[in-house]
């Protein structure tokens, strides 16, 4: 409590009615498949150009980059990459160490064999002591070998013009300048390059003052330039465990990683389908337990390549309200190889997702919306045919003429009918996740009338603003939802352990799925009966 010592007037802030409560975004995903480079901590990826300087570009064996560019083709604007790699304990990254300083690869794999180090003067050498420049180059194609260094007759590094190296074709991806040696300096090396860089990190291991790699600032005429060496690939092939990730604290990966990761609310496994079929539907029931455990995002889930036979074709088990099985593959233009490729449709399904719930909100279906840049299907579905795979909560991938390619259902895997259709599953996570966040300042408030009335309170006017959006049934927010908090939803014993309960209560939109028509002949002139 405040004291009141002397006479005078006093202001106080305080704290009355309700809070408001803020949104949360549904539309940031979170994708596991191996890369060409990069680290394997978790990173945020805002667009494809953004993945390919984390990541790199498509390779062969993974269908993570078709997935990632699929997504922000459709809509996508946020997305976390969790990379892994095979036979991860027997992969090595790339180092190079010279006078105590070590410059090392972010990710591991052979990918860091081909990355040069350069180093030479700064741009303000001439003005600044002790400053030098590093430069990162990426080879695109082969990897660098000692005998393309040829020092001069006496010994030193030669100045290699990157472009003309032995008609090798290098790439600058980074360049850090005016760098200094002081780790006192705010323009210290590894201050300045270990946050940026998204191919090395430097470390100094030797005794203050540290020096650059060629000890000291070099001379124009005295150039280092080398490769990093040491990176290796794991000999061995995906498995299930490489999904599923490490658990240790600090240095977790795949789903594991994902699971300090609050932002995602749409998951998707693209490289699951270079499991063999027992492996794959063992990594895809790991990844449903992790979105029931979180009860914060959902699964999508792609068809096998090749399922023909839709007599048996059914989500697979077991059957969740937080996963959706999407068929067939579609057909999209392959950079990598300049054709046409089947490709799972779960990245572009994610992207759908992100552009429904920006354009019209998550209580949107996503669903009777375009596939962007698919070019076609492996197999044509129809209506006879989804007639049988709908009910199963198979979601269809469509041709319609004049309109293209569409995805044409909006199923979850499960019989539930409370739970039966993505956008009600989702809008669900939303409202939970937005009045977790939002109700914080709640705890260990003092668990009275007083509180009970402004949680209330909090609570109606943001579903009231849900309700206004469309996103639940009823022409008054009477209808719309309702909030208790109160003697009748706590006991005595709820209020001596510290429990508030409230109890709330939405009635969520539906999609219109079957649009259904009755037309009959009337009698012109005479009275229409309903």
């Amino acid at each position: 409590m405040p004291e009141y010592l002397s006479p005078g007037v006093y202001i106080e802030e305080v704290e009355i009615g309700a809070k408001p409560i803020e949104g949360m975004s549904t539309s940031t995903a979170g994708f596991i498949g191996m890369a060409e480079r990069g680290t394997e901590k978790p990173m945020l990826v805002t667009g494809f150009d953004d993945f390919q300087r984390k990541f790199g570009t498509y390779i062969e064996g993974s269908y993570l980059a078709y997935a990632v560019y699929g997504f922000f083709k459709n809509g996508g604007q946020r997305c976390f990459i969790s990379r892994i790699i095979k036979d991860a304990n027997t992969s090595a990254k790339a180092s190079l160490t010279r006078n105590d300083v070590t410059f090392e690869t972010i990710g591991r794999g052979a990918w860091g064999n081909s990355v040069a180090i350069r180093i030479d003067d700064a741009s303000l050498s001439g003005i600044v002591t002790n400053l030098f420049k590093l430069t990162v180059i990426f080879w695109s194609n082969n990897t660098l070998q000692a005998s393309d260094l040829v020092p001069t007759a006496g010994g030193d590094p030669i100045s290699v013009q990157v472009e003309k190296l032995k008609g090798r074709s290098g790439v600058v991806v980074e360049e850090y300048d005016n760098l200094s040696i002081d780790p006192q300096s705010p323009d210290y090396f590894v201050k300045k390059v270990n946050p940026l860089s998204n191919l090395i990190a430097a470390k100094y291991t030797g005794a203050a003052p540290a020096v650059p790699p060629n000890t000291g600032p070099p001379a124009t005429a005295d150039v280092l330039f080398e490769t990093l060496a040491g990176g290796t690939d794991g000999a061995g092939s995906l498995s299930p465990s490489d999904f599923v990730g490490a658990n240790t604290k600090g240095s977790r990966t795949g789903l594991h990683a994902f699971e300090e990761i609050e932002e995602i609310s749409i998951l998707y496994l693209p490289d699951v389908h270079m499991l063999n079929d027992q492996d794959s539907d063992s990594t895809v029931k790991e990844a449903i337990t992790h979105c029931e455990t979180l009860k914060s995002r959902v699964l999508i889930i792609d068809a096998k390549l090749g399922s023909q036979d839709i007599s048996t074709l059914s989500p697979p088990s077991p059957t969740s309200k937080y996963a959706a099985f999407y068929y067939p593959w579609i057909q999209a233009y392959d950079p990598l190889n300049k054709r046409q490729k089947m490709l799972p449709p779960g990245g572009f399904i994610a992207g759908i997702y992100a552009r429904s719930d920006t354009e019209r909100g998550v209580h949107k279906a996503p669903a009777n919306e375009v596939v962007k840049s698919a070019t076609g299907v492996e197999f044509t579905v129809t209506k006879p045919e989804q007639d049988m795979l709908n009910p199963r909560g198979v979601n269809c991938i469509r041709v319609f003429q004049g309109k293209g390619i569409v995805l044409w259902g909006a199923r979850t895997t499960i019989r539930d009918p409370l739970w039966k259709y993505v956008n009600v599953r989702r809008l669900f996570i939303y409202l939970e996740e937005s009045i977790k966040q939002g109700t914080q300042w709640v705890v260990f408030e003092p668990n009275n009338e007083k509180l009970w009335a402004r949680v209330k309170q909090t609570i109606s006017q943001f579903l009231t603003r849900v309700w206004r959006d469309g996103a639940l049934m009823g022409l008054t927010a009477e209808q719309a939802f309702f909030v208790k908090c109160d003697r009748t939803t706590m006991t005595q014993d709820d209020l001596d352990n510290g429990r508030l309960i409230v109890l709330i209560g939405v009635a969520p939109v539906k999609p219109a799925e079957f649009v259904i028509f009755r037309i009959a002949q009337w009698a012109g002139g005479s009275a229409a009966t309903e």
